[in-house]
């Protein structure tokens, strides 16, 4: 029998398991990724509770959902026993499968374990976000050890793991898709800007994580001082705390939060700086859009991700988490040394090889035909 022939009908059936779909960096990379999978792959399916995103996948790719629209207005946690019920199903259907995980890690690889189904984690942001406490960690550290492959974004990201967990990880930098972003911040938004002013900008959740608030805080100093503006781009549960010290603090005329935006490339490219003040990531995308677009960047120094990007500080400016004064002051700093920190915005650009769409592709298909 040909090899090939052979090596098809044994194929494992790829299942890629994100039980909600939010429209963030994770799911741009799943988009990417599957989409690429597509071709190499004779059958790719996506375990999720948000339908909302099915336009976004090839239509090769087959769609595991619930047919009620109710499922998807639910929490993020209960979508995450809804998917997995709905993975178990499948188990139970069909066992010649492998799990790419893309969220939901512990319980997804102890349900796959449990069921002897291989599975690869790909892991997106830094243990300091998700395993603080001592029970935390030992479970994370149990669970992932049994996991067949755990795939990283970031060298940082690797030694996290290493020293934590003493997990061997495998690091594979997001694809970059460089040509889509460039021709999509070409797309006019409704929004103007004031080339008058220094034009400041933040695209990113609403959440704890990405803290915001530190930013607001960090213009709050320099009102008086720097003629600007702030938009902050996003969604999330902390709105309503962003919008009250915007207005208690009478930002009101210099800071705008607007709704999440499934392009926000033109945005970027119309601002000055692209501000990051999150406490943990795993390798922002928005950080290396930004790179693309030749916008200067001032990020927090967080785990992980933003030194590896900005180059320990030569493609842009980085400090420690929450120091809004330092912010504060690095924003000054930019707004009267443009011409001169120029450089480091083409130094960051020319070093986006790293982050090759078609090498970074072709690094996941390998991992995954590995073990499929």
């Amino acid at each position: 029998m040909n090899k090939n022939i052979y090596r098809t009908m044994k194929q494992k059936r790829l299942i890629i398991f994100i039980p909600s779909i939010e429209g963030g960096g994770v799911e741009k990379n799943l988009f990417i990724i599957s989409n690429y999978l597509k071709d190499k792959i004779n059958k790719i399916s996506v375990i999720t509770v948000s339908k909302k995103f099915r336009n976004k996948f090839n239509k090769k790719i087959k769609f595991i959902s619930l047919k009620a629209n109710f499922w998807d207005t639910i929490g993020r946690r209960k979508k995450f026993f809804v998917g997995l019920f709905l993975l178990f199903l499948e188990i139970l259907k069909d066992r010649n499968i492998l799990v790419f995980c893309f969220q939901g890690n512990v319980y997804c690889t102890l349900l796959c374990k449990l069921l002897g189904i291989k599975i690869i984690v790909r892991s997106n942001s830094a243990p300091d976000g998700w395993s603080q406490n001592k029970f935390k960690h030992l479970v994370f550290k149990y669970v992932f050890k049994n996991a067949d492959k755990i795939i990283v974004n970031s060298l940082d990201f690797k030694k996290k793991f290493k020293s934590k967990f003493n997990i061997h990880t495998e690091c594979i930098y997001n694809p970059l898709n460089k040509k889509e972003i460039i021709e999509k911040s070409k797309i006019k938004n409704k929004i103007k800007f004031d080339k008058k002013k220094l034009n400041l900008i933040n695209v990113g959740r609403y959440t704890d994580q990405k803290d915001q608030i530190t930013l607001l805080k960090a213009v709050n100093l320099i009102k008086n001082k720097v003629n600007f503006n702030l938009l902050i781009v996003g969604r999330g549960i902390e709105k309503e705390n962003l919008q009250d010290y915007i207005k208690k603090n009478n930002l009101s005329n210099q800071v705008q939060l607007i709704d999440y935006q499934p392009n926000p490339f033109n945005l970027i490219k119309s601002s000055d700086i692209f501000c990051l003040t999150s406490l943990y990531e795993g390798l922002p995308n928005v950080l290396l859009e930004s790179q693309v677009l030749k916008r200067f960047i001032i990020s927090s120094n967080c785990p992980t991700g933003p030194r590896e990007i900005l180059l320990d500080g030569k493609a842009g400016f980085l400090f420690d988490i929450k120091d809004y004064k330092k912010l504060s002051e690095l924003i000054i700093y930019y707004s009267k040394n443009r011409k001169l920190l120029s450089k480091r915005i083409e130094f960051g650009y020319k070093n986006l090889k790293r982050f090759d769409f078609k090498q970074n592709l072709k690094n996941y298909f390998e991992i995954i035909n590995s073990l499929i």
